[in-house]
């Protein structure tokens, strides 16, 4: 083969890693029964794969060819290693060999949710379920995870680790849950997808203030579920997504600072976007069986709706929070229903509301709250409170764009006092 035809083969490799390899390691996984012999299995393949396709040609379902090279590989390991294991761990593999361990292009799909849920179990603790589905779903370096949550690289190995272990030594199964364990399993695998999405929606520190690599991972995953299991509160989470990354083109400046809601550029934002998730909230609404991802989203539809800000239904979003803090009563949600009132019935109204939250101590640390205080404070022209809750928003804050957008804050009041508005 020429060196172009290898050129060619190699970039063929690199794009279905980049489009393929969760797939295929979802699949490797069911098939191998363990999460580190399925990822080495994975990198074999794809070894092979470019090694053999310049000789061999590329095969006509190249997908099935990794797969079914990946569990080979894996096989010929396992008998290998067989031959120095104890009978237990002999045992163990033949699950492996096994012909009933059939592969089906069919069944990737279920084999990616079974993946979901199996990262997702309640045996796991909550952070070990986020960064295993970050690792092994989402196919995020540890690296990255571990900066995306300020967490030291090596605690974060450390965590998927055990999560990895845990799963094998307590036998969970590699599948998705019945209709009888499916609500609860069902709430699990939402919180982390909603979680994954909000770090990149607006990440909690750092220097940009999105990841469009984890919002865009959260949404697939989101597609991925409804596709497969049309729960209400599922579809209502994707439109949810859709709705918020909508605006993600005009959420800040050409250099990464931050511009608030009232003063984006509407025009950016993703109508398409827009059409889907607005479509996909009222289809969660007319089941009637909604619950808190629906709710936020038919906020988000509201806001959506507004040709501007001026014209955006305050009335009907207080109202829709109403619902929410009764469906998933939390200091947040108390919070952003506070901002709502705020701007259906002035800044009065919202601080009111908003000293109340702090002053019961759930949010003290939390720098949105005292951003929202100053935020009230300034357009009620009560400048020396405004800069005291500007400042403690800002030793709050761990994001670089949040942090410059406060210092404008404060320093617009200390050069002219800032009159209301």
């Amino acid at each position: 083969m020429t060196d172009d035809a290898a050129a060619t083969v190699r970039k063929t490799v690199d794009a279905l890693y980049r489009a393929e390899s969760r797939r295929i390691l979802a699949t490797l996984i069911r098939l191998l029964g363990d999460f580190d012999v399925a990822e080495e299995a994975l990198h074999d393949a794809f070894r092979a794969a470019l090694e053999q396709w310049p000789r061999d040609g590329i095969p006509a379902n190249p997908r099935a060819w990794l797969v079914s090279a990946g569990r080979f590989k894996a096989i010929d390991g396992l008998r290998r290693q067989a031959r120095f294991d104890p009978l237990d761990k002999v045992a163990g593999h033949a699950a492996a060999e096994s012909e009933d361990a059939a592969w089906e292009e069919g069944g990737v799909e279920d084999d990616q949710l079974r993946l979901v849920f199996t990262c997702c179990h309640p045996a796991l603790a909550p952070d070990a379920q986020i960064a295993l589905t970050l690792r092994e779903v989402c196919g995020l370096t540890t690296e990255e995870i571990a900066r995306a949550f300020l967490t030291p690289v090596p605690t974060l190995a450390q965590r998927i680790v055990r999560a990895k272990s845990k799963i094998r030594d307590a036998r969970i199964p590699y599948q998705v849950p019945t209709h009888r364990e499916l609500p609860d399993r069902l709430d699990a695998v939402l919180r982390v997808i909603y979680l994954v999405f909000n770090e990149g929606y607006a990440a909690s520190s750092g220097a940009s203030l999105t990841r469009h690599d984890m919002s865009g991972e959260a949404i697939r995953l989101g597609r991925l579920l409804v596709g497969l299991l049309p729960e209400p509160e599922a579809v209502g989470l994707l439109g949810l997504m859709l709705l918020q990354e909508s605006r993600r083109a005009a959420r800040a400046t050409p250099e990464g600072d931050l511009i608030l809601l009232e003063d984006q550029d509407r025009s950016r934002w993703n109508r398409e976007h827009i059409a889907e998730g607005t479509a996909l909230v009222e289809r969660a609404l007319a089941s009637r069986t909604f619950g808190p991802y629906t709710l936020q989203a038919a906020i988000a539809a509201v806001h959506a709706e507004a040709a501007t800000a001026a014209r955006t239904d305050w009335t009907r979003i207080t109202a829709l929070y109403d619902v929410l803090v009764r469906a998933e009563p939390s200091p947040v949600v108390e919070l952003n229903r506070a901002v709502a009132v705020a701007m259906r019935d002035g800044p009065e109204a919202g601080l009111v509301l908003i000293d109340a939250i702090l002053a019961d101590g759930a949010l003290l640390d939390y720098h949105l709250a005292h951003s929202a205080r100053a935020e009230l404070c300034r357009r009620l022209g009560r400048t020396a409170e405004a800069r005291s809750s500007y400042e403690q928003a800002l030793k709050l804050t761990r994001q670089e764009p949040e942090r410059r957008f406060l210092e404008r804050r404060l320093g617009a009041l200390r050069q002219d006092g800032n009159p209301p508005g």
